[in-house]
């Protein structure tokens, strides 16, 4: 972050929910399950039709949930969910022209990185918070610790991967913010709608670390639309 007046999205949760919806009616029960069980930053994927309406609909009915679109790849898209009411905006890779219109849309972002090159030119552009994808792909935990030592100024969000036998590792190292994971949507349960299952599997996930100082971030991230912020400095 570039000031400590600038909300982390790294700080929210120690897991955000990574979604991906087949039909934008089920957007507003599910926030509402994960907000329940304690996950309230959620990242709608842009993988399926129903995404921007998914998004739409939890900033509009779910005012305690921090709505992100993930999977963003053109600046075309950054605008589409900016319009839809996105609080926050993840990509699995960057480049300048899309790094310049996550800036441009005032929201915090998150760009992926996954090597130490693309780790140090996004530092260079003064961005230091990042996703890490595909996280165990890419090195995982132990990756992360080399970066540490060179590279203490960058903090991440591992996503890929990750469930909740090995995201307490990521939990615990000092340049890990939060993890971004599936588990606690499993598919059946999803189809299903048993949004009982989803509450208990985020409460679960919400208990691998305790986040002091949530609440304040969270108010602040939901505050933030419309208003020029960056997580990523």
């Amino acid at each position: 972050m570039a000031s400590s007046a600038h909300a982390s999205l790294l700080d929210i949760a120690p897991v955000v929910p990574v979604v991906v919806l087949i039909d934008a009616a089920d957007a507003v029960p599910l926030a509402r399950a994960l907000v329940s069980g304690g996950l309230p930053a959620i990242e709608v994927t842009l993988r399926t039709p129903a995404a921007l309406d998914a998004v739409r609909a939890i900033a509009d009915e779910v005012p305690d949930a921090v709505v992100g679109a993930g999977t963003v790849l053109t600046p075309d898209q950054v605008g589409d969910c900016v319009a839809a009411g996105a609080r926050f905006l993840v990509s699995p890779g960057w480049t300048d022209v899309l790094l310049a219109a996550l800036r441009e849309s005032g929201l915090p972002f998150l760009p992926g990185v996954s090597t130490t090159s693309e780790v140090v030119a996004l530092l260079e552009r003064g961005v230091t918070e990042m996703k890490f994808f595909p996280a165990e792909a890419a090195g995982g935990t132990a990756y992360l610790t080399s970066l540490a030592g060179p590279l203490p100024q960058a903090r991440f969000c591992p996503t890929g991967g990750i469930g909740p036998g090995n995201a307490p590792e990521y939990l615990s190292l000092p340049n890990v913010g939060c993890v971004g994971g599936t588990w606690m949507l499993p598919a059946d349960a999803v189809a299903s709608r048993d949004w009982g299952r989803v509450e208990a599997l985020a409460r679960e996930a919400a208990g691998l670390r305790t986040g002091g100082g949530a609440g304040p971030r969270r108010r602040e991230l939901r505050a933030s639309k419309g208003t020029a912020r960056e997580a990523t400095g």
